[in-house]
């Protein structure tokens, strides 16, 4: 006798900034140099931070009337010049002054020169174009050519998205698609699974494609009309419980819903490989699911044949009915994400 429970979820588990306010470089903290240095730059020349010549001369000073200027030098011959001497040094300076405005003409002579001959130049330049133009019936493409001396033409970008990835719901949907090798190794692999922890030692595993044969109760006639293909099984134990997962492949999703909604009885138990009988004369908890073109079944019990009456009471098997579940959920779509990852990098796809 057994009794079933909620059925699973239909989804797989699966260098610091300087912070404002340091002093810069050379500044202490209220932005004066700590070495002395002036924080504006370069103190004026001959000066030291006082104002005074570091080299001890005395700035020039304005001498009294009557007394030479800076920068004009003392007449070598005091009382050599009368009233009728020429002032031989204006009449040099006169002479300097007419030579420089003599070469200031012909500078800007040879400039003006320079000018009208660039604009003759261009004139013809642009003449030389327009008859080109006239020639050739047009102007020339911009941009880079090719070898045959055609323009090259723009990069042209398509408007069409790409296609998105494959679904691997697609290929665990429909048998046309899902051609990856099925085996219960290869769905149920290793020697144990863990789950959040709760590691389980696998015990046999069977195929067959006679579905009603590895089946309890009314769920040998549900598959059969379903159009069951195969049924895979594999058995799990931990602390004295052991459950049973039983795969059931149909050719489309629609027959796997199908299975699902209208399954009774259970999966028959799968015992061997050190696991002894069990959920034999006792009551067990069963479970359903679907994914894609796949339905499971699950068949947990106490190997020592103890009856399970609720999950407040019997939480460890609820447990392994979850994990065991989920497992199974989890390998039927790696399945089809494995598939599509492998067509999206195929050629062609």
């Amino acid at each position: 006798m057994s009794f079933g429970g909620p059925q699973w979820p239909q989804e797989p588990q699966e260098p610091r900034p300087q912070p404002f306010g340091q002093p810069s470089h050379g500044q202490d903290e209220r932005g004066q140099d700590p070495y002395g240095h002036d924080p504006y730059g370069q103190r004026p020349y001959g000066q030291d931070g006082t104002g005074r010549d570091p080299f001890g001369q005395q700035p020039y000073r304005q001498e009294s009337y009557g007394q030479p200027s800076y920068g004009q030098r003392p007449d070598p011959f005091p009382g050599a010049q009368g009233g009728d001497t020429p002032d031989w040094g204006a009449l040099a300076d006169a002479s300097a002054a007419r030579g420089r405005r003599k070469r200031r003409l012909m500078i800007g002579g040879g400039a003006l020169a320079t000018l009208a001959v660039g604009a003759i130049v261009a004139a013809a330049v642009v003449g030389g174009g327009g008859d080109d133009t006239a020639k050739n019936g047009g102007t020339t493409p911009t941009g880079a050519a090719t070898a045959d001396g055609s323009p090259t033409p723009d990069p042209t970008f398509s408007s069409v998205a790409p296609p998105p990835p494959p679904d691997p719901m697609d290929f665990i949907s429909d048998e046309r698609k899902d051609k990856a090798p099925l085996s219960a190794e290869g769905l149920f692999p290793g020697k144990k699974f863990t789950m959040n922890g709760r590691a389980y030692t696998k015990g046999a595993t069977s195929s067959t494609t006679s579905c009603a044969s590895v089946t309890q109760g009314a769920l040998g006639s549900v598959l059969k009309r379903n159009g069951c293909d195969r049924v895979l099984r594999a058995t799990y134990v931990k602390d004295g419980v052991a459950i049973t997962v039983g795969v059931a492949v149909f050719s489309t999703e629609a027959e796997a819903l199908k299975a699902k909604g209208q399954a009774q009885g259970g999966i028959a138990p799968l015992a061997g490989s050190g696991v002894a009988d069990f959920c034999r004369a006792t009551v067990c908890l069963r479970r359903t699911n679907a994914i894609g073109r796949y339905a499971y079944f699950t068949q947990a019990g106490y190997t020592s044949g103890k009856k399970v009456t609720s999950a407040a009471k019997d939480k460890a098997i609820y447990q392994t009915s979850d994990d065991l579940g989920s497992f199974a959920f989890n390998q039927i779509y790696a399945r089809g994400r494995t598939q599509a990852a492998a067509a999206a990098g195929a050629p062609g796809e």
